[in-house]
């Protein structure tokens, strides 16, 4: 993408110039030939070595990493100015974290508590800790390569071509997956926000939750074709507020809601770690995000602070959630916690209404990404109006397939353990200690070697039992629903 290099008097030998070079046109840089439409680019007291016998070693843009935005269909100007928008502070990148990590997880929490014993908090501390960090050793990685910008960059890092695919199907899963949750939230809780309510259809035999639900994603369905994603970026801060409100809405229900929390809780039920393991991995899966986290703040030294403010607040969270349900509701908890709070209390119906728009501020900014990619890989020369019309069908054939999977698939905790079992374990455990060991071999002590490796391994073992136990329970209903 650069015409010619003008510069009078500049001759090619063995030197560098200490200058601001200006490269306009078709350019032999290296002995690499780049040819493309009008671009600056500028470096402002740089020592730019032009010797064609020696690799260039000074700190400035390289012909490899124009190509490779070039190829990657992003401009240089992005590239090359990301660190003018590392703008996000210590409490900026905290509120992201925490805002990014806090979701369904709190609404089955009381569940896992109850299922699994007051003992399993431990198990539930304990996955807080290991994935924050795990979300250490990302920025440990994208601090050894500055060039690293993304989960899947880490994955190209450590593995190349296969490590970045591997890593955008996990990915990938890990966003569908999620948004079937979302909308099977979403169908348990409209039935109890419009409690009372009979629809029917002539043409198709669906009960009342099943149209709301259908409706509920008609009017989320002209998010998808909003091309600039800065025009969706309220619905995050959208979904951590809704997020808030139910939490506060189980604590007032718990103190002022008339529900005696007296509820005993078994000490252990071993037999159901397998499964509610899958919950609680659920609840700390934010780690594709955490590089762009990490990129965006001003001192990403300071990242592990945040790191460590934003776990100890999510899992405190969950924990005070976990044991205020359990004892709240007792066996009568349901997997999500608004399902279990009185019907008729103002506070209930407002933690309703928080659960039914959490989804509905997900589906654009979770599609996204993928959006985002296709458009990439479509045609340059295509037309903007084309490229969003392909755009807004492709998402909304997806959200429509996510929408027939919740409704035929409707048994919440199941899918959510499974999410968490499949997907979650492998992006937010697994993954990020195999990259760091790929990334830093011969660099680290055996101790920390020797923990990753523990840490991969439990991680294995944690997703394969989780995945069995989730998997079979999630069969076994749907063979007594559909034979019933």
């Amino acid at each position: 993408m650069l015409k010619s290099l003008r510069k009078e008097g500049l001759s090619l030998k063995s030197k560098c110039v200490q200058n601001t070079s200006e490269v306009d046109g078709t350019v032999t840089v290296h002995g690499e030939n780049l040819v493309g439409s009008s671009l600056q680019v500028k470096w402002a007291n740089c020592n730019i070595c032009i010797e064609e016998s020696n690799q260039c070693n000074c700190d400035h843009i390289k012909v490899e990493d124009i190509k490779n935005i070039v190829a990657e269909g992003d401009s240089v100007d992005t590239k090359l100015d990301t660190h003018e928008e590392a703008t996000s502070s210590f409490a900026h990148a905290v509120i992201n974290m925490v805002g990014m990590l806090i979701g369904l997880g709190q609404l089955s929490t009381p569940y896992a508590i109850e299922k699994g014993g007051w003992a399993s908090s431990f198990m539930l501390i304990g996955l807080g800790v290991m994935c924050a960090y795990t979300s250490y050793l990302l920025g440990k990685c994208l601090h050894k390569n500055p060039k690293l910008r993304s989960y899947v960059d880490i994955g190209d890092q450590a593995f190349g071509a296969k490590g970045r695919f591997l890593v955008a199907t996990f990915i990938y899963m890990e966003i569908f997956m999620a948004l079937v949750s979302y909308t099977i939230s979403l169908h348990d809780n409209l039935i109890k926000v419009f409690l009372g309510t009979h629809l029917k259809m002539h043409l198709a035999k669906l009960s009342t939750s099943q149209i709301l639900t259908m409706l509920a994603i008609l009017i989320a369905l002209p998010s998808l074709w909003i091309r600039d994603l800065s025009s969706i970026s309220f619905l995050s801060s959208g979904g951590i507020l809704m997020s808030l409100l139910i939490f506060f809405s189980v604590v007032a229900t718990a103190i002022f809601g008339g529900v005696q929390a007296n509820h005993s809780i078994h000490a252990l039920h071993i037999h159901n770690f397998p499964s509610i393991s899958g919950l609680y991995v659920f609840g700390y899966g934010g780690h594709i995000v955490f590089p762009n986290l990490y990129k965006a703040m001003k001192d990403p030294s300071k990242f592990t602070k945040v790191s460590i403010v934003s776990f100890t607040v999510v899992t405190t969270l969950y924990t005070t959630m976990g044991f205020m349900g359990a004892k709240m509701f007792g066996n009568d908890v349901k997997s999500q916690i608004t399902l279990s709070m009185p019907p008729k209390k103002i506070v209930t119906k407002i933690a309703l209404w928080a659960t039914v728009l959490t989804p509905m501020t997900k589906y654009a900014l979770e599609l996204a990404p993928l959006a985002i990619q296709l458009e990439h890989k479509l045609p340059s020369s295509m037309n903007g109006r084309i490229k969003m019309l392909i755009r807004g069908c492709i998402g909304s054939i997806l959200l429509l397939l996510i929408l027939t999977l919740a409704l035929s698939v409707p048994y919440f905790e199941h899918v959510l353990s499974l999410t968490g079992s499949l997907v979650s374990v492998a992006i937010s455990l697994i993954m990020p200690c195999v990259f760091y060991v790929k990334i830093c071999w011969g660099q680290m002590p055996k101790s920390l070697f020797v923990l990753n490796l523990f840490l991969i391994t439990f991680g294995l073992l944690l997703g394969m039992m989780g995945t069995f136990s989730s998997s079979k329970l999630l069969v076994e209903n749907l063979i007594t629903h559909y034979s019933s």
